[in-house]
C-alpha cells in the first residue's frame, strides 16, 4: 500500500501552470496542481484524500474532517507541538457560534437541510465530540483565520457526511459560503474568544473561589477566640485574633470574585456581526442581534452584541481588563498562600503557628519531612498567572488600525489564568485550608514573649517610657513585667491589669 502511495504522488508532481507560485514554505513539488472546484479525490481506502484550497491541492487524512487549509496550517506553522495546540475551550465556543449562526442564516433564507446539518454538525463540536480534528497550534495568524477555517471545515465535511455525500467535496455543504456565512475570521476568533473567556470564569473560576472564601471563611469563624502576636515587617507587632488574621484572606478572595464579575459585561458582549473592519459587509441587519440571541441562549449567560463593532475587532481591552482582576487575585493567593506557609513552618524551628494537613513525604534524602506543598503548588500559580497577564497586556496593547493581531495568544493566555486560578483554589481549599489546626500552646507562647504588648501601657507612661522598657527587656532577656516593676514606671498590680492581650483587639 505505502508503495502505491509512493507511486502516486510521485505521478502527480508535475509541472505547475504558468505564473502560479508556491504557498510560502512549501517545496513546488510537494504542492500538487490545481484541480477544478468541487473535486475530491481518494488516493487509497485508508490513507488520505485530495482536497483544495486557493492555493493548490493538498493531501488530507481520510480519517479526518478538516480540509486543505487546515492541513496547510499544520506545514506553515510547525511551532511548539500537540501542547500549543489552540485551546479546546475556543474550539468549543467556535461550535457554539457556528450553530448559532447557522440558524439565524436559516432565518434569512439558507436551505434549511444544509442549515439542520451544519448545526449537528457544530453541536458535536461544541460537547467535544470532534476534538481530534482540530490539529492547529496557537501559533499562527494573528487573527485566528486558520482556526476559524479549521472549525469551517470540519463542520462543513461533518454535514456532508451526515447528509451522505463526499467529503472534500464542499457539496452540499461549503465551509466558506455557508458554515462562515455572514462571517469572517476577523469577528468569529473574537466571539469565540468572549464564549470561551466567559464559560471558563463561570464553570471553573469563579466557583472555584468561592470554595476557597467559603473554607476560608469558615476557619476565621472557629478561630475567632484565638489571640495571637500580629507581626508588621516579619517583626512582633500588637495582638489580634488569629480569626481576624484569617477574616482579611476572606476579605481579599471576596474582592478578587467582585473585580472578575465586574469585568464580565464587556466580555459579555460579541463581535459577530461586523465581519472583516467592523462594517458588517456580507451580513443582514439584525443578524449581529440574533446571533448574540442564539448564543445567550445556548449558553445561559448574557451575551449580547458589541454596540461597536469596530472596537471589538480592533482591541481587546475587554480581555485585559478580566486578566487584570485574574492577575489582581494571583496577588491576593500569592499573600495568602506564602501567610499560611510561614505560619505553618516548623515543625520546631519556624514559627509553628499553624499545622498544615501533611499529604506526602517531602524529601527524597530527610526521613520524615514534609512540605507546604499547596501553599508551593499555588503560589507558583499565582506567578504564571502574573507572567500571563504580561503577555495579555502586550497583546492587547497591539491592535493596528482595524485588527488587533495577537487573538489567539491572548485568548490562550487569559484560559490558562482562569483554569489554573480554578484548580488551585479548589485543590488549596481541599487538601489544605480545611485542614488546617492552630497551635494553641505555640501561639500562646509567642505571644507571651512578645515585647509589642508594651503597647497597652502608651495611654498610662506615654511612648517614651513604654519603649524604654521594651528595649531594656530585650537587651536584658527579661519580661516586660519584670523590667517596668524595676524601672520604677508602674507596679505589678497595675501591669496585670493593664496589659491583657484580650483587651487590645479592637477600639474601646
Amino acid at each position: 500500500m505505502y508503495r502505491a502511495v509512493r507511486l502516486l504522488a510521485r505521478s502527480r508532481r508535475l509541472v505547475r501552470p504558468p505564473g502560479s507560485a508556491a504557498a510560502p514554505g512549501l517545496r513546488a513539488a510537494a504542492v500538487l496542481p490545481l484541480r477544478p472546484p468541487n473535486f475530491a479525490r481518494m488516493a487509497s481506502q485508508n490513507s488520505f484524500r485530495i482536497e483544495f484550497d486557493t492555493f493548490g491541492e493538498l493531501k488530507v487524512p481520510n480519517d479526518k474532517y478538516y480540509g486543505a487549509q487546515t492541513v496547510r496550517s499544520t506545514m506553515n506553522f510547525k511551532i511548539g507541538g500537540v501542547t500549543e495546540r489552540m485551546p479546546i475551550p475556543v474550539i468549543k465556543a467556535f461550535g457554539i457560534l457556528k450553530r448559532a449562526a447557522a440558524e439565524v442564516n436559516q432565518d434569512y433564507g439558507l436551505d434549511s437541510k444544509i442549515a439542520e446539518a451544519i448545526m449537528k454538525a457544530a453541536d458535536e463540536v461544541a460537547e467535544g465530540k470532534l476534538n481530534d480534528h482540530f490539529p492547529l497550534v496557537v501559533w499562527q495568524t494573528g487573527s485566528g483565520t486558520q482556526t476559524n477555517m479549521n472549525v469551517n471545515e470540519v463542520i462543513s465535511n461533518r454535514a456532508i457526511e451526515m447528509l451522505g455525500g463526499e467529503l472534500g467535496s464542499k457539496k452540499p455543504v461549503h465551509p466558506n459560503d455557508h458554515v462562515n456565512k455572514s462571517q469572517s475570521s476577523n469577528d468569529t476568533f473574537p466571539t469565540a474568544m468572549h464564549i470561551a473567556a466567559a464559560v471558563e470564569v463561570h464553570e471553573v473560576l469563579l466557583p472555584g473561589l468561592q470554595k476557597l472564601h467559603d473554607a476560608l471563611d469558615a476557619k476565621s469563624k472557629e478561630f475567632a477566640h484565638i489571640i495571637k502576636i500580629g507581626r508588621t515587617h516579619t517583626q512582633d507587632a500588637v495582638p489580634l485574633t488569629l480569626g481576624q488574621e484569617f477574616s482579611g484572606y476572606v476579605q481579599q478572595v471576596k474582592y478578587a470574585m467582585t473585580r472578575i464579575r465586574a469585568t464580565m459585561p464587556r466580555i459579555y458582549e460579541l463581535a459577530a456581526g461586523g465581519t472583516a473592519v467592523g462594517t458588517g459587509l456580507n451580513t443582514r441587519i439584525g443578524f449581529a442581534e440574533k446571533v448574540a440571541a442564539k448564543v445567550a441562549a445556548l449558553t445561559g449567560l448574557p451575551f449580547v452584541t458589541a454596540p461597536n463593532k469596530f472596537e471589538a475587532l480592533a482591541a481587546h481591552d475587554a480581555l485585559v481588563e478580566l486578566s487584570g482582576a485574574m492577575n489582581t487575585t494571583a496577588c491576593s493567593l500569592m499573600k495568602i498562600a506564602n501567610d499560611i506557609r510561614f505560619l505553618g513552618s516548623g515543625p520546631r524551628s519556624g514559627l509553628g503557628e499553624l499545622i498544615l494537613p501533611e499529604n506526602e513525604p517531602g524529601s527524597s534524602i530527610m526521613p520524615g519531612k514534609v512540605n507546604p506543598t499547596q501553599c508551593e503548588a499555588l503560589s507558583m500559580v499565582a506567578a504564571q498567572v502574573m507572567g500571563n497577564h504580561v503577555a495579555v497586556t502586550i497583546g492587547g496593547s497591539n491592535g493596528h488600525f482595524e485588527l488587533n493581531v495577537f487573538k489567539p495568544m491572548m485568548i490562550k493566555n487569559v484560559l490558562h489564568s482562569a483554569r489554573l486560578l480554578g484548580d488551585a483554589a479548589v485543590s488549596f481549599t481541599e487538601n489544605c485550608v480545611v485542614g488546617i489546626q492552630a497551635n494553641t500552646e505555640r501561639i500562646n507562647k509567642l505571644m507571651n514573649e512578645s515585647l509589642m504588648l508594651v503597647t497597652a501601657l502608651n495611654p498610662h507612661i506615654g511612648y517614651d517610657k513604654a519603649a524604654k522598657i521594651a528595649k531594656t527587656a530585650h537587651k536584658n532577656g527579661s519580661t516586660l513585667k519584670a523590667t517596668a516593676i524595676e524601672l520604677g514606671y508602674l507596679t505589678a498590680e497595675q501591669f496585670d491589669e493593664w496589659v491583657k492581650p484580650k483587651d487590645m483587639l479592637g477600639p474601646k
